[in-house]
Order: C-alpha cells, then structure tokens, then sequence
C-alpha cells in the first residue's frame, strides 16, 4: 500500500524550514491504519514482547492497539510532569530544539523485551532518549519502529545498534 499518499505534507511547522508530515490523514482512513497496525503486528508477532514503549502524543494513537494485538504491556513516555508516580528524566536534541521525556521508574523491568514505536523518525533524538531510558530500567530493545522515516535528517544514525524498521520513507 503507498501510505505517502494518507500522509499530508505541511511546510513551515511547527517552525520555519520545517517540512512536518501529518498522520491524521492517515488515521481518518481505515484501510491505511489498519495496514499500518496489522503491518507491524505481523513483523513482530514471533519476537516475544513484553512491552511497547511509545512517545507521545501520535504514538500513543498506535501504541495502544500494537500492543494489544502483540499482548504485552504498553508504557507511555512523556513530557515533565505529565506521570504521576517517580520517573526517570533525559534531556535531548530534537529537530527544531530541545526537550526532555519521563518514563515511570518501575514501566520496565531488567531484562523486559520492548519495542519502541513512534510515528516519525526525524533526527532520532526523541527514539535515541527513550532507549536509553529503557536501558537504564534495565530492558532490551528488539527494535525501534516507525510509520514514516525522515532519511535526510540521518535519525538512524543515532539509533545505531537497533533494529530501524518503517513502512514509509521520504
């Protein structure tokens, strides 16, 4: 299926120079987000996961139902103070600036296996912190998985070592 066609092009956001590609295209037509959901389920179906780590907000729209239908855990990752219990906190480099994400303390145990999904893979900093936080909880990441790759802003570069896995690349 040619999902670049569900996806809409939106220059100059959030900031100028910045080409964003927009999913809630995709999300209002049921055959492409079920491609995408079942897409991923069947490449990870064997892989014995025991959570989806996902970063907010698109994320989370896929997050969900992945991993129900994988039947394992899911663990959101958010901005500051979003969580309510203790959490781990890393700052990184994004795109067009800088942020910092939090997972709970006690989402991941040692030697869980976690899939990280999100939307898009932009420069790799936003994928890059959450597995380092699921490192430092003591999990193994069996892949990082995306709707849609950025390629000419190199995020893979920074997910060097993990499985890099997405339906769409521009």
């Amino acid at each position: 299926m040619d999902l670049k066609k569900y996806i809409r092009d939106i220059p100059d956001f959030p900031q100028k120079g910045v080409m964003f590609r927009d999913i809630t295209t995709l999300l209002k037509e049921p055959g492409p987000f079920k491609y995408v959901i079942d897409t991923i389920v069947e490449k990870y179906k064997d892989q014995h996961i025991d959570k989806l780590v996902s970063v907010e907000a698109r994320g989370y729209i896929f997050g969900g139902v992945i991993a129900y239908k994988l039947d394992c855990g899911f663990v959101p990752v958010r901005k500051p103070g979003k969580l309510p219990a203790e959490t781990v906190s890393l700052d990184y480099t994004l795109e067009y600036g800088k942020n910092t994400i939090e997972i709970h303390k006690d989402a991941i145990k040692p030697g869980e296996r976690v899939l990280v999904f999100d939307d898009v893979l932009a420069t790799g900093g936003t994928v890059q912190a959450t597995c380092k936080l699921i490192e430092k909880l003591g999990g193994k990441i069996i892949g990082c998985v995306f709707v849609s790759d950025l390629t000419y802003l190199h995020g893979q570069e920074k997910l060097k070592g993990y499985e890099v896995f997405s339906l769409v690349q521009y």
